[in-house]
């Protein structure tokens, strides 16, 4: 999870008058912006979220219900070495899909990196919802769609009511993420599970980048970042999604 492609400088207060070229106006921030621009920079991030989403629910219902996916789940999780590997396979892709999101040069590499992206994490979502959808309850899954997407909106609302800016959280969420990847890695070296408790504790993680790359949007992300901030909000809905679908599967 990056913010690497949003310009931090914020100057309140800021207005562009009829005389400024369009180009211009595209690097303000959002917070920068006339009105109009603003409204159509939000308008444009959640439309390609919802596209992300929809990408992931067709790719992830194709691949689940696809005769390779017991395959892909026995290579996936072989071993713990196996699922390292798929992990840093992950992570690589997962970088390079940010990377590709953010470059301004080219807006088909951008909407390159949010397919990849997306591509990405239906991949990895594969071993998980093949066991939720042949050996739980078929109320799992929507179940634990329908709560996420129910805390993604009220974590929403509650940013663009308060539209506070929430970039304190960084330094805050890289250390707790390096916390619980060390905790995942040690857990797959050693052999010993994490729980309940750690699954909470993620859900409330995913929850904190939601809040921050909410507060991005309306504070730092330029007009013409729409793919990257799209990417990254669906990133971190995709961490709450895997959470707390773990946590309706211990229930079941």
């Amino acid at each position: 999870m990056s913010d690497r492609g949003y310009d931090g400088h914020n100057q309140q207060g800021g207005d562009w008058g009829p005389g400024v070229h369009a180009g211009a106006a595209a690097r303000a921030t959002a917070a920068d912006a006339q009105i109009d621009a603003r409204l159509g920079f939000i308008r444009r991030t959640y439309a390609h979220l919802a596209g992300a989403i929809a990408l992931f629910v067709v790719l992830t219902t194709v691949l689940v219900n696809s005769p390779v996916a017991e395959l892909m789940v026995n290579l996936m999780t072989a071993s713990s070495m196996s699922w390292l590997v798929v992990l840093a396979l992950f992570i690589g892709s997962g970088w390079v899909a940010d990377w590709w999101a953010h470059n301004m040069e080219s807006t088909p590499l951008q909407y390159l990196g949010l397919a990849l992206g997306v591509v990405s994490y239906s991949i990895v979502f594969i071993p998980m919802l093949f066991i939720a959808a042949h050996y739980s309850s078929p109320e799992v899954i929507p179940n634990a769609a329908i709560t996420t997407l129910a805390v993604f909106s009220v974590l929403t609302g509650f940013v663009f009511v308060t539209k506070r800016d929430f970039s304190m959280l960084r330094t805050g969420l890289v250390v707790f993420s390096a916390l619980a990847f060390g905790a995942i890695i040690a857990g797959m070296l050693f052999g010993f599970t994490l729980g309940l408790g750690f699954s909470i504790i993620m859900v409330g993680l995913a929850a904190g980048y939601v809040v921050y790359y909410t507060s991005n949007v309306l504070h730092h992300y330029r007009t013409d970042q729409h793919v990257a901030a799209a990417l990254a909000l669906f990133s971190a809905i995709a961490l709450m999604f895997w959470y707390i679908l773990r946590i309706f599967m211990s229930r079941n």
